[in-house]
């Protein structure tokens, strides 16, 4: 029931829970690393939890936890947490090293993990170590590279008298990732098209645009877009897991985290036309007039643009994202038994201090079309004067590449609060096993906005005024705080019915707080009411272990209310503007999973979700009531064959992703894909402990070119029946090789 795709690169991934309305990167579900968030409070501003932490190999296994009262816990969610577990030291050392190769323009990362007892053969300290460097080309030609490193590690004593552990974990991060959004595509088919350089195009990212910089009234401005999706800072944490008699424990949980980020990205097109012109239709539809008294030439060479290349004119957004957050966690448990059960009781409070800037910026540049495309300065002969004031004035439409210096279009900064206080039983009784928890919790936030006005540098009537105009701060600001407070309950049992059969049932009422970056200040710089958003998510199902079957199927149903779900559109003028849909949504549908060994070395696995959803209610569109759900389809299914006999390993995994509708209009239809992946390596075991493999992937082995989604900035007034379709295919197909040396 749950789905991720990352056709954006290595960060931002679109991560969908079944049947929840959202655009991805965990909005609805907590990233946690040992159970702590990555970043406690989604939507101050719209960077997803994964751009603060990158996975190596210090992860033991990936869990994900649904249903229960395991979710009223920490930053809590009804619908999920996904929580990574570090690899911790024990009494040996052991280490891993690994080099990772890959085509489509070169990628080269090194890992290393050790680990082991820090003091003599009784220590009770042990510590553990990973990190990785990478240096990326690809995997698709942007002519901008992906580099960066991370560390992480812990240090693990365990009292002497076997009570428990203290663990401190910490993390330094310093990695540029380049993020990539949807591209042009033939507006028939949906496959890629071809650039001037008769090669198809993959990216609309371009290595000249990272050059492009202009005067400001406060200084030049020089795009950072270079480094694309930039996080700089680290983590620092501590667990402490203790017992204090036979009845009680307490287990704790403090983390400070420190990031300079930024998210940088490329947009899907100039926010006007947003699509490929020729040289004719890029004058005509700016009322420049013929293409005769036009002089496009290349900003690098100087040479003239072929008159029959394609022109794509595309807009660059600078997000400086700089954030900090504290978060900390308080559990005391208690066993216990009454009558013939036994209870585990759980008192605990979670609390979480959180800080983010949101500045934008936007600049917009004209290109040609293809992969890294190169800047086009254009000059028009003013004919008639009604351009420049002068007959025959040359006019400069573009400099140096550069149409429009938008400069500033955002400065928020963001600020929230949570107070949670939660109890909950587990109870264990002959064949049953039940879960009841209750949660209350407080939330407070703060939005500063800084207004912005528009300067000018000059005012030269032979240049564009775009390139002379920008947004500045003006030194108005509004300021204006939110509050709520909100509940949740869940309950859960399972029955054994057997030694072979399980029979489960769960149902939550939980909350969703508005996101921060949501909330507009009216003309008196105030925000309207703030209400929570409440969901209720139930499910029956049953759980079967006959001989080498495991299965299991389960039937849910999903009701969520009064979302505010927070969109970033085109505002039809090279600008973006933030929209809301408040909309309730409805899902229903049945997940069946299960794996089969077949033989001792060979294991068949796979898991079907069929659903259906609708837009119960919307009270900003009603015409969206009865439509489905962007960007869920109604069937999921998922494959696997694999084989290993300790030498030898093969894995072939399967992915079916059906259609589904890009925007809650339902005006853009994507259709269904299939993505295979290869995983094939052979292990050489040698004395001490110590291993040699060598692996090669293949991700989208049949190099599909499935589409995951339209333009999120043309949001529901994109359509269909253009001579191009802005939409982001998944990655193409890409080779790795891995040398990897177990010690």
């Amino acid at each position: 029931g749950i789905s991720a795709e990352g056709g954006g690169g290595e960060v931002a991934t679109n991560f969908f829970v079944r049947g929840l309305p959202s655009g991805g990167q965990f909005q609805f579900t907590p990233l946690e690393y040992d159970g702590i968030p990555a970043f406690s409070t989604f939507g101050l501003n719209s960077s997803a939890f994964d751009v603060y932490y990158r996975n190596d190999l210090g992860i033991d296994r990936l869990e994900y936890v649904t249903g229960g009262v395991s979710n009223l816990f920490g930053p809590g969610s009804v619908a999920g947490i996904i929580n990574y577990v570090s690899k911790t030291g024990s009494d040996e050392h052991e280490g891993t090293l690994q080099l990772e190769l890959a085509d489509r323009e070169g990628r080269y990362r090194s890992d290393f993990f050790v680990s082991g007892p820090l003091g003599g053969a009784d220590t009770s300290t042990f510590y553990a170590m990973s990190g990785y460097y990478r240096y990326d080309e690809g995997p698709l030609d942007s002519g901008l590279d992906t580099e960066g490193f991370q560390l992480r590690g812990n240090i693990k004593h365990e009292f002497e008298d076997g009570s428990g552990s203290v663990t401190f974990y910490g993390q330094l991060i310093d990695d540029n990732v380049q993020f990539f959004l949807p591209i042009p595509l033939d507006g028939e088919s949906r496959d890629r098209v071809r650039g001037n350089d008769g090669d198809d195009v993959y990216t609309a990212n371009s290595s000249e645009a990272a050059l492009i910089s202009y005067q400001t009234p406060n200084g030049s401005y020089e795009t950072p877009i270079e480094d694309g999706v930039t996080t700089q800072g680290g983590s620092f944490a501590v667990i402490l897991d203790k017992e204090l008699s036979d009845d009680w424990s307490i287990n704790t949980k403090f983390k400070y985290a420190t990031y300079d980020h930024g998210f940088n990205l490329f947009l899907d097109g100039d926010g006007v036309i947003s699509a490929p012109e020729t040289l004719s239709e890029f004058l005509s539809n700016r009322g420049l007039g013929d293409v005769a008294n036009a002089q496009f030439n290349y900003t690098t060479s100087g040479r003239a643009v072929d008159e029959d290349y394609l022109l794509f004119s595309n807009r660059i957004l600078d997000r400086d994202r700089d954030a900090t957050d504290f978060s900390g966690e308080i559990n005391l448990l208690r066993t216990a038994e009454f009558g013939n059960a036994e209870h585990s009781f759980t008192f605990g409070t979670f609390f979480s201090n959180s800080e983010a800037e949101d500045i934008n910026y936007i600049t917009t540049y004209l290109a040609d079309f293809r992969n890294d495309a190169k800047l086009v300065d254009l000059t028009v002969t003013d004919v008639d004067g009604t351009l420049t004031g002068t007959v025959g004035g040359e006019y400069v439409v573009s400099q140096n590449g550069l149409i429009n210096a938008g400069g500033l279009t955002g400065d928020r900064e963001r600020s929230a609060r949570r107070v949670a206080f939660y109890v909950a039983d587990q109870i264990e009784q002959d064949k049953w096993s039940y879960d009841i928890g209750f949660r209350v919790e407080r939330f407070e936030g703060e939005v500063t906005q800084r207004q912005i006005t528009q300067a000018s540098i000059s005012d030269n009537p032979f240049l564009n005024d775009a390139i002379e105009n920008m947004g500045v701060r003006s030194g108005d600001f509004f300021r204006d705080s939110v509050s709520a407070t909100e509940w949740a309950v869940s309950v859960g049992a399972l029955y054994k019915l057997d030694d072979d059969v399980n029979l489960f049932g769960n149902f939550s009422r939980g909350f969703f707080f508005p996101q921060l970056n949501g909330q507009a200040f009216n003309q008196f710089g105030e925000f309207g009411p703030y209400e929570p958003e409440i969901i209720l998510i139930g499910e029956l199902g049953a759980k079967f272990n006959v001989g080498d079957l495991n299965a299991y199927a389960a039937f849910f149903y999903t009701d969520l209310s009064d979302r505010q779900a927070v969109e970033f559109v085109n505002d039809g003028q090279g600008g973006v503007t933030t929209i809301i849909e408040q909309t309730s949504s409805e899902a229903y549908g049945i997940e069946i999973g299960a794996d089969y060994e077949l033989t001792e070395h060979w294991k068949l696995s796979g898991n079907l979700t069929l659903r259906d959803h609708e837009i119960s209610q919307s009270e900003s569109n009603p015409e969206f009531e009865g439509k489905e759900l962007r960007r869920q389809p109604k069937v999921i299914l998922n494959t696997s064959i694999a084989y290993s006999d300790g030498e030898y390993d093969f894995g072939l995994f399967h992915n079916f992703h059906g259609d589904n509708y890009a925007n809650s209009s339902n005006t853009v239809e994507l259709d269904s894909y299939h993505l295979v992946r290869l995983e094939a390596g052979y292990t050489l075991n040698m004395e001490e402990d110590q291993r040699a493999r060598v692996s090669l992937g293949v991700f989208n082995l049949l190099d599909s070119d499935g589409v995951t989604e339209g333009s999120p900035r043309q949001g529901n007034s994109q359509t269909a029946d253009q001579a191009y379709f802005v939409g982001r295919p998944i990655l193409p197909r890409r080779v790795t090789l891995r040398f990897t040396y177990d010690f």
